[in-house]
C-alpha cells in the first residue's frame, strides 16, 4: 500500500519532524528468522513551496543517496514541485546474525537490534570517502565518549590545507560545532582508529563523507549512544546485492550501487560482484533472470520481486542503466 504526502519547504520541514514523527528513530517489528522483508515504501508530492531532498530524507530518516537511487534524476537541491517521490522505507535485512549493531556499506544504513527485543532500529549513515575507506570488519563497542574531541591525523590536516584551504588545529575542541558531533562509540578495531559518531553537517548522512569512521545524524547518534552498552557486537558488511526468499515463497533482490574504487568509477554502470550465493539464487528455476538483470541495472535500493511467472511493476529507468548481462558473470 501507498499513501500520498505533502512534503514542506525545507525550513518548515526541519521544523515540524519531531511533531510529525520525523526525528523519531525507524524501529520495524522483527520478523521470523526465516524472513528478512520490513517495512513499506510510501510516495510523497514535493509541495509548491519546494525544499532539498536533504531535508525530505531528514524527515523520513532516509539517507540522501537512498532517495536519489529510488528517485533518479532528481534535483537533490530543488525537486520539482508537484513531483512524486518515492521514500524507500522497505528494505531486506543484512544477512547477518540478527545482534548488536550491522552496518552495510553499500547501502549506507546501520542495523541495530536491542537485545532481547523484537524490533530493528534502522538508522542511515555516512561512511569513508574515497581514500578513506570505511573497513570491512567485526568488532565491538570499547568505548562510550560524550563530547568528543577530534583530533584530526597529519593526513587529514594536509588533505584539508591542500583541497579546502583549511589549516585544522591539531585538537578540535569538543562542542556543538565539533565535526563528530557530541556522541561517539569507539570501537575495537584499527586500535581504536574507527568511530560510530555524530556530526555538525547532517548533508553527509547517506553519502560518502567521512575519513573512514561511520556518522549519523545528532539524533540518531544520541539515540543510538543511550541504548548500546560498551562490548556491544558490530558487524561491518560491504553487500551491494542482498536476496531473500520469503515464507510465502516469493523472492526478492535488493541492489545498491556499489561503492566506486576510484574518481572515475560511476557507480551506476560499473560492475556488481556477483557472489556465488546470488548467482545460485538468480539462476534458480523460480526466479525471474530478465527481472534480475533490469534490478541491477536500475539499482532502486529497494527490494524488487523476481519470483518466476509473478507480475511486477515496471521500474524507474535509471539515467544510465548498466547492462542486464551482468546477471551472468
Amino acid at each position: 500500500m501507498k499513501r500520498a504526502l505533502t512534503l514542506v519547504g525545507f525550513a518548515m520541514a526541519v521544523c515540524l519532524a519531531g511533531a510529525i514523527g520525523g526525528a523519531d528513530a525507524t524501529e520495524y517489528p522483527l520478523p521470523p528468522p526465516n524472513s528478512r522483508l520490513i517495512g513499506e515504501n510510501t510516495v510523497a508530492t514535493v509541495a509548491n513551496n519546494g525544499g532539498s531532498l536533504e531535508a525530505v530524507a531528514a524527515q523520513y530518516k532516509i539517507g540522501l543517496l537512498a532517495m536519489l537511487e529510488a528517485n533518479p534524476g532528481t534535483d537533490p537541491y530543488l525537486p520539482t514541485p508537484g513531483t512524486e517521490l518515492t521514500i524507500p522505507a522497505q528494505m531486506l535485512l543484512p544477512d547477518a546474525p540478527r545482534k548488536g549493531i550491522v552496518i552495510n556499506l553499500a547501502e549506507l544504513r546501520l542495523f541495530y537490534y536491542p537485545p532481547g527485543g523484537n524490533s530493528v532500529i534502522v538508522y542511515p549513515i555516512g561512511i569513508g570517502q574515497l581514500g578513506r575507506t570505511t573497513p570491512v570488519m567485526t568488532t565491538t563497542i570499547v568505548k562510550k565518549i560524550t563530547n568528543p574531541t577530534w583530533t584530526p591525523t597529519p593526513n587529514i590536516r594536509r588533505h584539508y590545507l591542500a583541497e579546502q584551504g583549511i589549516t585544522l588545529p591539531a585538537v578540535f575542541p569538543a562542542g556543538p560545532d565539533n565535526p563528530m558531533g557530541l556522541f561517539a562509540l569507539r570501537l575495537a578495531a584499527g586500535g581504536g582508529t574507527y568511530l560510530i559518531h555524530g556530526t555538525n553537517a547532517n548533508f553527509g548522512i547517506g553519502m560518502r563523507v567521512s575519513s573512514g569512521c561511520i556518522r549519523l545524524r545528532p539524533e540518531d547518534i544520541q539515540a543510538l549512544f543511550e541504548q548500546v552498552p560498551v562490548g556491544t557486537r558490530v558487524q561491518v558488511m560491504n553487500d551491494p546485492i542482498k536476496v531473500a526468499v520469503e515464507p510465502d515463497g516469493k523472492r526478492y533482490m535488493e541492489v545498491h550501487q556499489p561503492l566506486s574504487r576510484n574518481d572515475k568509477d560511476d557507480p551506476q554502470t560499473m560492475p556488481i560482484a556477483i557472489t556465488p550465493k546470488v548467482k545460485r539464487f538468480i539462476n534458480d528455476k523460480a526466479s525471474d533472470k530478465a527481472v534480475a538483470g533490469e534490478a541491477i541495472a536500475r539499482r532502486a535500493g529497494m527490494p524488487i520481486l523476481i519470483s518466476n511467472g509473478i507480475a511486477v511493476d515496471s521500474l524507474p529507468a535509471a539515467d544510465s542503466p548498466a547492462p542486464a548481462s551482468l546477471v551472468s558473470r
